[in-house]
């Protein structure tokens, strides 16, 4: 998908970086503001479901690395139309200072409520895993995506408080010698009163940390 040149730089003006006393405060968004930022590789799982098309990607500032996330989800409808995991926000620090944040995310769907940040008790995001429904068939109700597991440089792991339709895949390989530093979303668009699965599948950007 093109992003008009008008909102590349509407985005870069309107979210600077602001500097906070603590990473649990509100972060500044960065958008497609730093989508020429080099990468050594793309994270992917072999889970993902078909509907939809990538969208664009959006990356952490140059020599930001994820340190935490949020997702946005939809909770279960009860017989209305599921949607799960709507969007995946990735928060970037520099060094480890969690006091400067930027967030990035893609292309996220309509749908729930983003989830409150989760963080890495030091290190960054360096591999991921996805939890899918598969295909539900011409008359059921698609979810797709509808959890995610990061796993931190430094040895932790964390789930995101999604859904629990389907079944977790395989982990993504790890970024080595740095970690997560871009989100890349394959979203279906909105259906119009048929059966939404917004979010599909997910890829990560990974970058090398810069030599001391």
């Amino acid at each position: 998908m093109l992003v008009p040149t008008q909102l590349i730089i509407q985005t870069f003006i309107k979210h600077k970086v602001l500097k906070h006393s603590s990473h649990l405060d509100v972060v500044s968004v960065s958008g497609v503001a730093f989508n020429s930022r080099q990468y050594r590789s793309l994270l992917t799982v072999d889970n993902g479901e078909k509907f939809g098309n990538w969208t664009w990607p959006e990356m952490c500032p140059d020599k930001f690395f994820a340190v935490g996330f949020s997702v946005r989800v939809e909770s279960n409808q009860y017989g209305a139309d599921d949607t799960a995991l709507n969007g995946i926000r990735l928060i970037c620090a520099k060094d480890g200072n969690r006091s400067f944040l930027y967030s990035v995310e893609s292309h996220t769907g309509y749908f729930g409520d983003w989830s409150q940040p989760q963080y890495c008790p030091s290190g960054m995001l360096t591999s991921f895993q996805i939890r899918v429904e598969p295909h539900q068939g011409l008359f059921g109700d698609d979810t797709a995506i509808n959890n995610i597991k990061f796993r931190c440089s430094s040895n932790p792991m964390l789930e995101a408080p999604g859904m629990n339709w389907g079944e977790y895949g395989s982990w993504s390989q790890e970024c080595r010698d740095g970690g997560i530093c871009g989100i890349e979303t394959k979203m279906e668009e909105y259906q119009y009163g048929l059966d939404d699965s917004t979010l599909n599948d997910v890829r990560f950007h990974c970058c090398n940390k810069p030599l001391q």
